[in-house]
């Protein structure tokens, strides 16, 4: 059967929260998902970790409920996406030896610490120029990047290196469980700051850069090319998940690409997007290699080798709403279309009330690893209603908080702002980011499954059955969001106060962060 538009990829997203597994066209048109919750283990001394070969077990299940629907040799490649700034530890065939230390886990960070710290920004003046000048960011001095988990694998945990022969980000271990094949690219590889940024094509890491951080670069998957084919469905790989052998495996990439893919904002001055997922970023392409350090905003690798995206991150984005409603003892799974709809019910501004929602910390435009969120200007008068709206909204004077740097940064005014992932399903949170951001938002069709899309059109790309061009069109639009001018003088008002408090909360932050709090 000759490869076409109409062929389908097995695609992958591998969120912080939950696993998607669908089978998508070439084309981007999506025939079917399914979808998982992932369960996280929070320990002590910053621990976060999640269990690799359950990913694999789910992935392979669900691949084999859904191609028992269908002709399996309609499909004709692998395409994965997913959180990236993880590790997870491998032996030589690819199978996981430990836990995957997640991009929030902080025990690395006194290892980083040791290797870079200083007094410019948390850094020594010749990591700064290094890292800056190579990469376009730094190791968070935190640990939770993927500079962080590896120096925690290596100076903590010896027994399981001494069973490692790979370091792999999750997506590009998901890549190997199902080609045999090692492989990274500079894209999957940016949070672990040791690629030198400004020569995509190098396909090496940077020895400095190794040799600052102490980083044995024998344990690190082979670079190659955004996009590239890296190996087919093995033997054992075809036995679990039901894929035919010899399926093309493309290289995994990080959520932020699958999902410029997704919304079709892959062309230089063209729309950005905005995802509200489990954190939350706005992106758009550039063409160059930029860095601003003082607002954690960066370019990092993009869709090839003459393109970067923006990257920069607020560590909780719709997960906040799920938060609550969980806080609420809302039962589970929670009913997302009536708590948005409860929440509706309320005016613009929720009677005054600020929520913020750095509940994980705050990563852009400031960063801030001991914020916390919280509600201000309750009353006797607040409601259930008021307190729901005021969280979407927290999370949208976020957003626009951020988009002001992002704007500077970009040198022009990123609209409209196609809006993706799990909070984009509500129209009316969609509104509240138009009438709060003061730009036009549109709605991504199905939001929740646009990096799945964006996966299957990587893969037609790869596979030579779509082009560059294509793409931007193959991304559809639901609904198209103006701003309402008669809300601006509640949300201006309350967003005047937004900002300042994390700078004058933030030694009662540190205060009871120090505590245990």
């Amino acid at each position: 059967m000759p490869t076409s538009r109409d062929s389908l990829a097995l695609t992958v997203d591998l969120g912080t929260s939950g696993l998607k597994v669908g089978l998508v066209t070439l084309g981007g048109a999506l025939a079917a998902v399914r979808h998982v919750e992932l369960a996280t283990t929070f320990g002590k001394h910053g621990e976060v970790r999640q269990d690799a070969l359950d990913w694999w077990d789910q992935i392979s299940a669900m691949s084999r409920s859904l191609i028992a629907q269908i002709d399996p040799s309609r499909i004709v490649a692998v395409g994965i996406t997913g959180q990236y700034g993880s590790t997870v530890p491998v032996d030589e065939s690819g199978s996981a030896v430990a836990d995957c230390v997640m991009w929030m886990d902080t025990r690395g960070g006194r290892h980083t610490r040791a290797k870079v710290g200083g007094p410019v920004s948390g850094y020594t003046p010749r990591a700064v120029y290094h890292f800056v000048t190579k990469t376009g960011g730094a190791p968070s001095p935190s640990g939770a990047d993927a500079t962080g988990s590896i120096l925690h694998l290596l100076h903590d945990r010896p027994e399981v290196m001494s069973a490692t022969r790979w370091l792999l980000e999750p997506v590009d271990y998901l890549a190997m469980r199902f080609s045999g094949v090692p492989a990274t690219t500079h894209a999957s590889m940016v949070g672990a700051w040791l690629t030198d940024n400004r020569r995509l094509s190098g396909r090496r890491y940077d020895p400095t850069l190794l040799r600052l951080l102490g980083i044995p670069g024998e344990k690190l998957a082979p670079l190659v090319g955004f996009g590239e084919i890296t190996g087919c469905v093995t033997a054992a790989a075809s036995e679990v998940t039901g894929l035919p052998q010899g399926v093309a495996v493309i290289a995994g990439m990080p959520d932020l690409h699958a999902a410029a893919l997704g919304s079709g904002t892959t062309a230089i001055g063209g729309p950005g997007h905005l995802a509200l997922s489990t954190t939350s970023w706005i992106s758009a392409p550039m063409p160059r290699k930029k860095t601003d350090i003082f607002h954690s905003i960066a370019t990092i690798p993009g869709l090839d080798e003459q393109s970067y995206l923006i990257a920069n991150n607020h560590e909780i984005g719709a997960k906040a709403l799920e938060w609550f409603a969980r806080s609420l003892g809302l039962s589970t799974p929670i009913d997302f279309d009536a708590l948005t709809s409860e929440a509706g019910s309320a005016s613009p501004g929720s009677g005054g009330i600020l929520f913020t929602p750095w509940l994980a910390g705050e990563r852009s435009p400031v960063e801030s690893h001991s914020a916390r969120g919280g509600f201000h200007n309750l009353s006797l008068a607040t409601g259930r209603p008021q307190m729901i709206r005021a969280v979407m909204e927290g999370v949208a004077y976020n957003s626009r908080w951020l988009a002001e740097y992002v704007d500077r940064f970009a040198g022009r005014r990123l609209e409209p702002l196609r809006v993706l992932g799990g909070g984009a399903r509500s129209a009316l949170w969609c509104q509240i980011h138009a009438d709060v951001m003061g730009r036009t938002i549109e709605q991504v069709s199905d939001p929740m499954t646009a990096q799945l899309r964006g996966c299957a059109l990587l893969a037609g790309r790869s596979l030579g059955v779509l082009s560059d061009g294509e793409i931007p069109s193959l991304a559809t639009i639901a609904q198209r969001f103006e701003p309402d001018p008669s809300t601006s003088p509640a949300y201006d008002r309350l967003y005047a106060e937004f900002p300042k408090l994390i700078k004058t909360q933030r030694p009662m932050f540190q205060r009871l962060q120090r505590r245990g709090g």
